[in-house]
């Protein structure tokens, strides 16, 4: 037997919960096909004027869906690649990025991250947090996740 009670926001049915909670009308998904698809149940990016706040960006080629070559390097420079695709997508621009936190597989990959980063980002300098994790989905070395101005 079904049993089907509402609790605030949620509905259960049995064991599983169902949310009813629904995007306001005043945020925006940002989606495009120039970055790779979310991995799990979340936007690239939500815009809540005046700021644009992107998911976390992977080193996965948009087309294959899988990690580029070249270790800490290729990922790094694929997500920051990533990263622009969807800042654009939200009617933004990287120039106007305000902070970023980069997570990292391996602090020793600081400096490398560093050289990449500033090359990116040239004389722009957003806010930035950098921290080193234990795991990185499927297993990968660097993710960033931003804020910027829309």
């Amino acid at each position: 037997m079904l049993f089907r009670t509402t609790i605030r926001s949620y509905e259960v049915f049995s064991n599983r919960i169902m949310s009813s909670v629904t995007t306001h009308p005043s945020l925006r998904k940002v989606s495009t096909e120039d970055a790779p698809a979310a991995i799990g149940p979340y936007a690239q990016a939500v815009v809540s004027p005046p700021f644009v706040f992107v998911s976390g960006c992977l080193g996965f080629d948009p087309k294959t869906g899988q990690f580029v070559d070249g270790g800490i390097e290729g990922q790094a420079h694929q997500a920051l690649q990533n990263l622009k695709s969807v800042v654009e997508a939200s009617g933004s621009e990287v120039g106007r990025v305000v902070k970023t936190t980069i997570f990292l597989k391996d602090l020793n990959d600081f400096a490398t991250v560093n050289t990449i980063y500033q090359r990116f980002f040239g004389e722009h300098k957003p806010a930035r947090s950098l921290v080193e994790v234990s795991r990185i989905p499927r297993d990968g070395l660097f993710e960033i996740e931003a804020i910027a101005s829309v």
